[in-house]
């Protein structure tokens, strides 16, 4: 039985992957967080010791916050532990740093664990591939009002998606925020539109439209508990993966 280390334990994420593990009957080695205190479980607490919960973990999980992600790192480098990253807003500085300890740990790194997630981006990758560039894409997102970043980091996994499939660099197809007199969509652009509002945990719709037809493939999730059970998933896998970085494509064997 694995230990599982919780870094942004008090999160809403972090109390939703210890309960899925405490159900699961999977080991705790504990939680940080930056008030470090209070328990993610019965006599597991959460602290504020990131290396000491790095050395007492076999794979830790971070849902926390981009700024605290380098810290993490280096204590799963230290410690030689490997670590899923799901925590979303990420920076090219943040990638940068993931890339780097990647070269001496297993990092799984993604904008969602959810495995219908996962699945629905190979779709899209899929459908990118085959349609042209006569076909328009938009992905459309919804989450909480407590929500920080936009688009959403399961948005942006899906967006890669699709500039994967059509071999194209997404920062350079990427169309965001429209408002007053933008022109006519670019051909070939990827589009976003972020919706946020009340208590939705997460929906994505991918369209493809072009002229008379469209196609729209999507997911909702109806609660955090989908999230955690696939972080647990991808920790356990990450568990026996070596050096480099790694997706969930790997855990779903795509």
């Amino acid at each position: 039985m694995i230990s599982i280390g919780i870094f942004g334990a008090a999160g809403r994420m972090g109390q939703a992957i210890a309960a899925v593990a405490t159900e699961a009957g999977l080991g705790l080695a504990g939680g940080t967080d930056r008030a470090g205190s209070g328990e993610i479980a019965p006599a597991v607490p959460i602290t504020t010791d990131i290396a000491a919960l790095a050395q007492a973990s076999d794979v830790l999980i971070d849902f926390s916050v981009p700024g605290a992600l380098s810290a993490h790192l280096d204590a799963c480098i230290a410690a030689h532990k490997p670590i899923l990253i799901g925590t979303t807003g990420l920076e090219p500085v943040h990638h940068a740093l993931i890339d780097q300890a990647a070269l001496v740990i297993p990092v799984l790194q993604t904008g969602n664990t959810s495995l219908g997630v996962n699945l629905l981006a190979a779709l899209v990758e899929q459908a990118a591939a085959g349609l042209g560039d006569d076909w328009d894409i938009e992905i459309v997102e919804m989450h909480h009002r407590h929500k920080v970043d936009a688009p959403s980091g399961t948005a942006l996994l899906l967006g890669e998606a699709a500039a994967r499939g059509r071999g194209i660099d997404l920062a350079d197809h990427s169309e965001r925020g429209r408002d007053g007199i933008t022109g006519a969509r670019a051909k070939g652009a990827i589009g976003f539109a972020a919706l946020r509002g009340g208590s939705v945990a997460g929906d994505h719709q991918v369209i493809f439209a072009s002229e008379g037809e469209r196609i729209e493939i999507g997911h909702r999730a109806e609660n955090r508990s989908i999230f955690a059970r696939g972080a647990i998933k991808g920790a356990q896998w990450l568990v026996d993966q070596p050096a480099g970085r790694h997706d969930m494509k790997g855990v779903l064997g795509l």
